[in-house]
């Protein structure tokens, strides 16, 4: 099942790259809303949306390692008809333009891994910020996130019991430093993200980078359409791998 977008040559235009990008959030919210029908009248699929995240990073994960040990692409790049290739291995003028074991096992973790903390990062800060706003709304006893806090060498009060209490307090409060600093730092840390993004895709957009994200520069991979060829014989392959018996069948008879 491939899609091809217009454009001419082997490099993908701006709008096939940005559609195969926002793919797999488009992906995990159909997922999601299907399953909270369905968990309607099937209750143990709460269990699944329990663990969204996770759930999620595993089908990705799952998705994107036979894609990418198959294809040369993502999920997202292979159901585009493109591929990646090495920018290396063009520079060294190789026969062989297929990506090194290194770049997909680095590819696996810039496409589930990063996405995967960064939306723990967010869910972390979105719950100190409410936090925060139900303290200047009902002047809840709870402390919000801000800097003065975390310098302040305060520590909350907690009940002082028997020494496994006394654990529990200390994890708490390890607990509840870590999430302050991850909602005072956060807010940094994804406008620098949006902003390396935007550069790079705007740069894209111009023609005058062959990267579309900071991700790919750093791994040495470009992003080019598949030839005829390659889409063939990628076919060809996966069949191969889902029907093996029917291969060995038509082998010999």
């Amino acid at each position: 099942m491939l899609f091809q977008v217009g454009g001419d040559g082997t490099r993908p235009t701006f709008f096939e790259m940005a559609a195969a990008q926002q793919l797999p959030s488009s992906l995990r919210a159909a997922l999601t809303y299907s399953l909270g029908v369905f968990a309607l009248r099937r209750s143990f699929l709460h269990r699944i949306l329990d663990y969204e995240d996770e759930f999620f990073a595993s089908l990705i994960l799952v998705l994107e390692g036979h894609s990418l040990r198959t294809t040369d692409a993502s999920f997202a790049e292979s159901l585009y008809g493109l591929k990646r290739k090495s920018v290396r291995l063009r520079l060294r003028l190789s026969k062989g333009s297929g990506l090194e074991k290194r770049q997909r096992i680095l590819s696996v973790v810039f496409l589930v891994v990063l996405p995967s903390f960064k939306s723990k990062l967010h869910a972390i800060y979105n719950k100190e910020r409410e936090a925060r706003l139900r303290e200047s709304l009902w002047g809840a006893e709870e402390q919000g996130f801000d800097e003065d806090y975390l310098f302040s060498g305060e520590e909350p009060v907690v009940s002082r019991g028997d020494s496994g209490n006394q654990e529990l307090s200390v994890r708490v409060k390890l607990a509840t430093r870590i999430k302050k600093v991850i909602a005072v730092c956060y807010p940094w840390m994804h406008a620098s993200s949006d902003g390396l993004s935007f550069t790079y895709q705007l740069l894209y957009l111009l023609d005058a980078t062959g990267f579309y994200s900071l991700g790919l520069q750093a791994l040495g991979v470009q992003v080019c359409r598949a030839t005829g060829q390659e889409l063939v014989s990628t076919f060809f392959l996966i069949f191969l791998e889902f029907s093996p018996r029917h291969y060995s069948s038509l082998a010999c008879p």
